[in-house]
């Protein structure tokens, strides 16, 4: 007798996540539902048009639209932006380039040139 398996599944919050998409802009359908691990790879591997048009346009969760930035996500709150943005604003951002933004951007930057010295100095 064999047991049989039941698919690993994850809430739409943790499939938004590794998708890299604002939950909320999800259809209704993704977000009442569960997301197997075989749908997450279907997705990941055949996005349907909802999932590109996200991806392109947004609205984006913070993590993506830090790194669209070029800042980390605590800059992002120092900036005072908490809110997921469209593709349309995060350029409108970059082209406007506030002040915060580019202190944020020479923080990011600093702390990888650091990085990057402290892994050469460290023995391997």
């Amino acid at each position: 007798m064999t047991a049989r398996k039941t698919p690993q599944t994850m809430k739409p919050a943790t499939a938004a996540k590794k998708l890299g998409v604002y939950l909320e802009a999800t259809p209704a359908q993704f977000r009442e539902g569960v997301v197997s691990r075989d749908e997450l790879n279907a997705l990941q591997a055949d996005p349907p048009e909802w999932l590109r048009e996200l991806r392109r346009n947004g609205p984006h969760p913070r993590p993506v639209v830090a790194a669209k930035l070029g800042i980390s996500i605590s800059g992002l709150a120092r900036g005072g932006i908490t809110e997921a943005l469209t593709t349309e604003q995060i350029d409108a951002l970059k082209a406007e380039a506030p002040d915060w933004l580019e202190r944020e951007r020479a923080t990011q930057a600093e702390v990888r040139r650091e990085a990057a010295r402290l892994k050469e100095t460290r023995p391997e």
